[in-house]
């Protein structure tokens, strides 16, 4: 009977990381949400402004359901606002909404990053679909001792690093994002100081998930090439 050692140390920890990421996360949205802007307006109302502030008056805002769905959308030019962000007043709604909206800036200005995370998109969707699959498949046929198996094993690694390119890219655009954000909120005169912090808390504490997600796929990378080069 074969236990997998490699997830035991490698993934799970980073499983782990990540589930504790994303209970921060929900714990400061949910604290800050009830911290209303002392200049009182909605999400849906900073995001409009801002984005015409940086002559992006063809973008669009427009509802998705669920919590902490927000999201830009660059090929239908869109910024999706969830329900519990979209009409909220609170200091962790205008932050979020602030991110999406340093998504659009950073669209429009030709950001690299976001370019190169754009590019991966239909590769990254296609090698987290199929990859386990054909590494399972090519295991299966290592054990038969056929030499086309070792082939498919690492075909199926090969793009489940597309993946991960992914995630890795995804960093630095979230990341600077949550800059933009926070830059403006501030220098703009959107929130006070005080407000800013928490918007610092909320935006720090999301990144942070992606970083989490990073590390899981680094780790889970790294148990698929082990596994391969044992059976081999």
């Amino acid at each position: 009977m074969y236990f997998d050692y490699y997830y035991l140390v490698l993934v799970l920890p980073m499983v782990i990381l990540s589930l504790i990421a994303q209970a921060k996360v929900n714990s400061s949205f949910s604290k800050y949400s009830k911290v209303s802007t002392r200049r009182n307006f909605t999400a849906t109302e900073a995001v409009r402004q801002i984005l015409d502030n940086n002559g992006l008056h063809n973008v669009k805002i427009e509802a998705v359901s669920g919590k902490l769905t927000d999201h830009y959308d660059p090929k239908a030019n869109v910024i999706r606002l969830s329900d519990s962000v979209r009409n909220s007043t609170s200091v962790a709604a205008v932050g979020v909404a602030a991110h999406e909206a340093g998504h659009a800036v950073q669209h429009a200005k030709g950001y690299a990053p976001i370019r190169w995370r754009n590019s991966l998109v239909g590769v990254a969707n296609l090698g987290s679909k199929l990859s386990i699959p054909l590494i399972l498949i090519g295991l299966v046929l290592v054990g038969m001792e056929s030499m086309l198996g070792e082939i498919i094993v690492y075909a199926g690694i090969i793009m489940f690093s597309a993946a991960v390119l992914f995630q890795v890219v995804t960093l630095p655009v979230e990341f600077d994002a949550s800059k933009r954000a926070i830059a403006v909120l501030g220098e703009d005169g959107y929130l006070y100081e005080d407000e800013v912090g928490a918007v610092k808390k909320v935006l720090s504490a999301a990144a942070m998930t992606y970083v989490a997600a990073a590390a899981t796929s680094i780790a889970q990378l790294l148990r698929l090439i082990l596994i391969a080069r044992d059976r081999d």
